[in-house]
């Protein structure tokens, strides 16, 4: 969705010896191992995705794409936020066309304020497209929309549905505000998977995790 600037803290200034981050006192130690550690992660899943042929994204993007149709079923009336891929990230453009054709109203993150939650908009094969922040491709006119499904991309994922992206937060606090039975789906190549990204009280896990394999992995239960 975003170029997002690196370990920026979802939330308020620090607060005393502590940080006090949208209601939760955060140890800044502790929050300075768990950046570390994720901003090494990251580099280490960029290196995978970059190094991944063009053959291998075509392929994994099918694979996503079908798993989505199959997990969805009848799109036909629902509002499906999905994403313009940046950085490597799975390319479901045909996916969204064939969608829409199906009678599912897509829409796109769009980028508002830095810090923000963003807001969809209602996109459409046909619409026209403007530069956003960051010069990604955004709906030209602003239609925003409440969706019932939000596809999410994914740099990596933990084994309790914790994603990790690009480093700003807007996905978590676009997800907090957002209905608790909101459906999430997060997409990602097959290595994203790893044991944690040592979660912090501002991360929101996904419902659902379809990976480049084509192996989905339900939370949705816990």
């Amino acid at each position: 969705m975003s170029q997002d600037d690196e370990d920026e803290l979802p939330g308020s200034p620090v607060c005393f010896a502590q940080m006090l981050v949208d209601g939760d006192v955060i140890d800044p130690q502790t929050w300075k191992d768990v950046s570390v550690f994720r901003k090494a992660e990251r580099a280490r899943l960029y290196a995978q995705r970059q190094a991944v042929s063009a053959d291998e994204r075509k392929a994994v993007a099918g694979h996503i794409s079908g798993r989505l149709t199959e997990i969805l079923g009848d799109v036909s009336g629902r509002t499906i936020a999905v994403y313009w891929p940046i950085r490597g990230e799975i390319n479901l453009r045909p996916w969204m066309v064939e969608a829409s054709n199906r009678g599912a109203r897509i829409c796109l993150p769009v980028v508002i304020a830095k810090g923000q939650p963003v807001e969809f908009h209602h996109w459409m094969p046909d619409c026209a497209m403007a530069k956003g922040i960051w010069n990604i491709p955004v709906p030209a006119e602003a239609v925003p929309m409440k969706p019932d499904v939000v596809i999410v991309p994914l740099l990596g994922v933990d084994e309790d549905g914790y994603r990790l992206g690009n480093g700003g937060g807007y996905y978590d606090r676009t997800l907090a505000r957002l209905p608790d039975d909101l459906l999430t789906i997060g997409v990602g190549q097959r290595f994203a998977l790893m044991k944690t990204i040592f979660p912090m009280p501002w991360d929101i896990p996904m419902k659902q995790v379809v990976l480049g394999d084509g192996s989905v992995i339900d939370h949705s239960a816990k």
